[in-house]
């Protein structure tokens, strides 16, 4: 293993928690505010003893190391001590978004085989729908109103006085299962280790977001996706800074306001969230002298958003690059030269590459897969209990990840797409599966397919293309525009219903036939090639 490679190895006795609650516990950790202007603030030390109370608890309710826990909470101060409690326990967390539907839920359960769940009381009825279908969960916690089956948060820690510090964990234990979309079959679950936390908060922390000590820092992913667990939860509290929560819906000019208030310093955002702060009126109206740092991920941003925040606020928005299966691939840092419109360079020499169909690096100016090494520390385990899917991810020595570029002299990566049928919309990923899926169920739907459709703000939206049973019905669809509209709808709420409301398509297409191989496979790639040639690249 070479120098840059080696340098990103945790100690070998190395526990998350312990490593994101040393700071000094008189300082502030989190910053947390809701949509009525409610606020709290929470120390380290704060912060500490609420997870080493809830590790006891745990750890009494006989939950042993390795066992594998859902939670699903919303932006609080308690779901960073829930997680710390969790993984400071020698525990698996499974990060769980509030969007899961009770199919998502149970899925997670049984293919992690998880041991507990903890859950906000908004969704805990999602869980309680099919629990039954779960019989290996032995504990479910409630954070909030009691409800039967369950215990609640609040009961567990009232009266615990002891404290159960972080138990002692190797680098390679199991600290992560998070689950991500493909292109066929069901979620996936990506294996990370507590060692994993340390390679990620060295690549990421300082040269990308470039905390510095003393800065509030607003990282806008929610919890239980892959973005949250990078930032607002590893770089901010390794680093000792500050995280500011807003616990509301999103909105582009209340952002800026809540920006300017708390004198934010370093903001990660999506591209869909930038965009829509630079369309706001008037943007000299909000004074954010303090911001120094912005970062965007998961999908390109757009070069006018760009020039905008520089124009404003004196900032340069820069990009990254990376995946739930490992880390910050590809960045522009703060100590190198911003290309608009470029991913930036790797961010670890030697750790990325762009190859061809055998594994060979290419040249620049040519088009190929973006691929990692294999022995990068901060690359996931594999797929949990899904060896011949681990194994489809490789070629030869690389881990290809499923997106093209091509990269120039100077080794900027310059993205070209998705090299499968991935959608990525508003910063989230979608597997074309899932939506079609869904829709299939539905009574009037014979086949789908479902493509990426191009989109000013979102980057691209979830279109899917519908053939129905009846051929009657198509042609009064076609036909009759209220009736099309109306059909439109219920499939769309039907498909929010079976899968997470952010996957369901807004765009339908009736059609008579889908594009089709020899073989009968769909070919998504057609109708994609589709709808990006009729609408213009955002």
């Amino acid at each position: 293993m070479d120098n840059a490679f080696a340098r990103l190895l945790a100690p070998e006795r190395f526990n998350i928690a312990e490593a994101l609650l040393r700071h000094d516990p008189e300082k502030t950790a989190l910053i947390w505010e809701n949509d009525v202007g409610e606020t709290r603030r929470v120390t380290y030390g704060e912060l500490r003893s609420l997870a080493y109370r809830f590790a006891r608890a745990l750890s009494e309710l006989g939950l042993t190391r390795g066992d594998r826990v859902l939670i699903m909470m919303p932006r609080l101060p308690e779901t960073y001590a829930i997680y710390l409690a969790v993984l400071g326990s020698g525990l698996v967390v499974l990060p769980g978004s509030e969007l899961l539907m009770p199919s998502d839920i149970v899925y997670r359960l049984k293919h992690a085989e998880a041991k507990a769940v903890i859950a906000h009381e908004t969704l805990a009825e999602r869980v309680d729908a099919i629990i039954d279908d779960a019989p290996g969960v032995a504990a479910r916690i409630i954070f909030g109103a009691p409800r039967h089956g369950w215990l609640t948060y609040s009961g567990l820690i009232e009266d615990m006085t002891e404290e159960m510090p972080p138990v002692e964990t190797h680098r390679d234990d199991l600290a992560f299962l998070s689950y991500t979309s493909g292109t066929t079959g069901y979620p996936k679950g990506v294996m990370h280790t507590h060692g994993w936390v340390y390679a990620h908060y060295t690549i990421a922390a300082r040269r990308w977001l470039s905390i510095e000590d003393g800065d509030i820092v607003w990282a806008t992913a929610g919890p239980g996706w892959a973005k949250w667990v990078w930032s607002p939860f590893v770089a901010t509290l390794m680093s000792g800074a500050t995280g500011f929560h807003y616990l509301g819906r999103f909105d582009p000019e209340r952002f800026l306001t809540l920006m300017e208030k708390h004198g934010v310093n370093v903001l990660c955002a999506t591209p869909t969230e930038y965009r829509l702060m630079a369309k706001v009126d008037r943007l000299e109206r909000f004074t954010l002298g303090q911001l120094r740092s912005a970062v965007s991920a998961g999908e390109p941003l757009n070069r006018e958003v760009i020039d905008t925040f520089k124009k404003y606020f004196g900032v340069t928005v820069r990009d990254g690059y990376g995946q739930t299966e490992n880390t910050l691939l590809v960045a522009t840092t703060v100590d190198m030269e911003a290309k608009p419109g470029s991913m930036g360079r790797p961010t670890v020499p030697g750790a990325v590459e762009i190859i061809d169909e055998t594994g060979e690096p290419l040249p620049p100016g040519v088009v190929g897969d973006i691929a990692v090494r294999r022995d990068f520390p901060p690359l996931f385990q594999g797929y949990y209990r899904e060896p011949e899917r681990t194994a489809a991810a490789f070629r030869g020595e690389w881990y290809v990840t499923g997106d093209r570029a091509k990269k120039d002299e100077d080794g900027y990566f310059w993205f070209e797409g998705r090299g499968d049928d991935i959608i990525i919309s508003a910063g989230y990923t979608i597997g074309p599966f899932e939506v079609e899926d869904a829709l299939v169920k539905h009574p009037a739907v014979k086949e789908c397919a479902v493509v990426a459709s191009p989109d000013e703000v979102r980057g691209a939206i979830v279109k899917a293309f519908v053939v129905l049973k009846d051929a009657a019905l198509y042609q009064t669809v076609q036909a009759d525009e209220a009736r099309r509209e109306a059909l439109i709808q219920e499939l769309q709420e039907h498909a929010k219903r079976i899968t997470a409301p952010y996957k369901y398509p807004r765009a339908i297409e009736f059609t008579e036939e889908l594009p089709k191989t020899v073989s009968g496979k769909i070919r998504r790639v057609e109708l994609r090639a589709r709808e990006w040639a009729k609408h213009p690249r955002p």
